[in-house]
C-alpha cells in the first residue's frame, strides 16, 4: 500500500481520479462514495461478500460489481482503491492493490477528504445518527441549501444514501467504530447519545468517551456541539470544549407531528432542529420539513401486511437500547394487538457482552423469535449462540420465546400473527429478507 504519510493527500484530489475500485462496496457508507464517483463520471468497480439491495442499485447505475473477493478483480489501471475498515490485510484484493502500488484509502479517510472543503455537519452517537442525518438532509434540501449528504441508509425521500449538492454544507453520518469519525473536522457536531458498543474494538465505555472527546475538541470556537448535556455519559466528553454547546432536549418544538411513533424519534427531531437553528434556518419551515420526513430504509420501515392481516415492519436495531426503543414504539403503534419480534443478533461479541440487556429489551414483545447470530466480521468460538439468549429471556419469566434455524422457519413461526398484530423484524444483518417473505 502507498504510504499515505509520504504523499500529499489533498493533492490526490478525488475529482481527478478516473477509475476507482472499492473493496466492500456493499457497505452503506462505502456505497455512498461509489455513487458520488459515478455521478462524477468515473469508472467504478467493487466487490462484496454477498448480493444485496445496495449492490443491485450500484449495478443499475453502471458499476461493475463482483460477489466474492479475488485478486484479479482489482484493475491494474485503477487510480485509487477505497476499502472498508472491516477488510483485513489478508483480503486478496487488498494484497493485490498493495502489490500493484495503487493509492489506497479507507472509507473514513475518503470521507474526510470529501468534507475538507465543505462546512461539515457530523452526526455521531451510538443510536439515532442515521435518522438524525436523514432529517437534516430533508431540512437543508427543503430550505434550498443544496447540501452534500452521506448517510448510513437509503433516504426514502431521495431513494439514495448519497445526495450530491453544490452548496457549502456537507452533512455526514459519523461512525465511531475504530475511531473512524476522527477523519472529519466538523463545524457542527451532533452527539445523539453515547453507550457502550463495539466492544470488540473499544476497551470499555471510557475508551469510547475518549474517542468522542477527541472529536468534540476538533469543533472550533465558532462551531456548535448539539447534544444532551444532562446525559452523564457526555460530561467527560464536553469537558474543555471551545465550541458553543446546544442542549437539544430542552428545546420546545411547536407543531411537531412526525410520521412515526417513538420518543427516540422525537429526540432525533429535536437534535436536527438544534442544528437548523444554529445555522439560522427558519423554525416553522424546519418543523414542516420534519413533519414531512418519510424516514430511512430499515428504520421502523413498514413493509406490508401478511396474508393473515398482521402489519410487518423492518428495523436495523442491533443494540439493546435500540431494540428497546423500537419495541416501545411498536407498542405505541399496535394499539391492542400483539407485538411479535423476530430478532437476528449481530456479532458473537455483542451478543455475549449484552446478553442480559438484550433479554430485558426483548421481553417488551409478546412473542420473540430468535434467528442464529449474524457473524459479520467475526468467527464463532462456540461460547455463545441464540439459544443462550433464549434462555436469558426465559429467566426473566417471559416464556414466549423460540429459536429457529433460518429465515423460512422464522416467517412460518410469525405467520400465525393476525389482524391487529404487529411483526417487528430486527437486526443489522441480512434479516430484512424475513420481512419480504412475510409480505410476499
Amino acid at each position: 500500500m502507498v504510504d499515505l504519510n509520504n504523499i500529499n493527500i489533498p493533492s490526490l484530489e478525488l475529482r481527478r481520479t478516473k477509475q476507482v475500485h472499492f473493496i466492500g462496496i456493499g457497505g452503506i457508507g462505502v456505497s455512498a462514495i461509489a455513487r458520488m464517483m459515478m455521478l462524477e463520471g468515473k469508472i467504478v468497480s467493487g466487490s462484496d461478500q454477498s448480493e444485496t439491495l445496495v449492490t443491485e442499485e450500484l449495478r443499475k447505475l453502471g458499476a461493475t460489481i463482483y460477489i466474492g473477493h479475488k485478486a484479479d478483480q482489482v484493475p491494474a489501471e485503477a487510480d485509487l482503491v477505497i476499502y472498508t475498515i472491516a477488510v483485513p490485510p489478508s483480503n486478496p484484493e487488498f494484497a493485490k492493490a498493495e502489490e500493484l502500488g495503487l493509492p489506497m484509502l479507507t472509507y473514513p479517510e475518503a470521507l474526510g477528504m470529501i468534507s475538507s472543503d465543505k462546512y461539515t455537519i457530523a452526526v455521531a452517537g451510538t443510536h439515532g445518527k442515521t435518522t438524525t442525518t436523514g432529517m437534516l438532509a430533508k431540512i437543508f434540501l427543503d430550505a434550498g441549501l443544496d447540501p452534500t449528504v452521506v448517510v448510513g441508509s437509503f433516504l426514502k425521500d431521495f431513494q439514495s444514501n448519497f445526495v450530491a449538492g453544490t452548496g457549502k454544507y456537507f452533512i455526514a453520518e459519523a461512525c465511531e467504530y475504530r475511531r473512524s469519525f476522527l477523519n472529519l473536522t466538523p463545524q457542527i457536531l451532533v452527539i445523539t447519545n453515547i453507550e457502550a458498543d463495539h466492544l470488540d474494538y473499544y476497551k470499555d465505555l471510557a475508551d469510547i468517551q475518549a474517542a468522542f472527546r477527541e472529536l468534540a475538541h476538533k469543533v472550533p470556537a465558532d462551531g456548535f456541539i448539539v447534544c444532551d448535556t444532562a446525559d452523564p455519559h457526555l460530561k467527560p466528553v464536553l469537558a474543555g470544549v471551545v465550541a458553543k454547546v446546544v442542549d437539544y432536549p430542552t428545546q420546545t418544538v411547536e407543531g411537531l407531528a412526525l410520521r412515526f411513533p417513538g420518543a427516540h424519534l422525537v429526540a432525533d427531531a429535536k437534535a436536527a432542529l438544534g442544528v437548523a437553528l444554529a445555522c439560522n434556518l427558519n423554525e416553522v419551515e424546519t418543523v414542516k420539513a420534519l413533519n414531512s420526513f418519510s424516514g430511512t430504509w430499515r428504520r421502523f420501515d413498514f413493509k406490508g401486511v401478511t396474508a393473515t392481516g398482521a402489519r410487518v415492519y423492518d428495523d436495523y436495531a442491533h443494540h439493546p437500547d435500540e431494540v428497546r426503543a423500537t419495541l416501545q414504539a411498536a407498542r405505541e403503534e399496535v394499539q391492542g394487538g400483539q407485538v411479535v419480534a423476530i430478532f437476528q443478533p449481530h456479532l458473537y461479541s455483542r451478543t455475549k457482552d449484552f446478553l442480559l440487556p438484550f433479554a430485558e429489551a426483548l421481553v417488551l414483545a409478546d412473542r420473540v423469535i430468535l434467528l442464529p447470530i449474524y457473524a459479520a466480521r467475526e468467527t464463532s468460538d462456540g461460547s455463545i449462540d441464540s439459544a443462550d439468549l433464549a434462555k436469558a429471556i426465559r429467566a426473566t419469566g417471559h416464556q414466549a420465546v423460540e429459536t429457529v434455524p433460518d429465515f423460512t422457519a422464522a416467517a412460518e413461526a410469525a405467520g400465525v400473527a393476525g389482524q391487529g398484530d404487529l411483526i417487528m423484524v430486527m437486526g443489522a444483518g441480512d434479516v430484512t429478507a424475513v420481512s419480504e417473505l412475510l409480505v410476499a
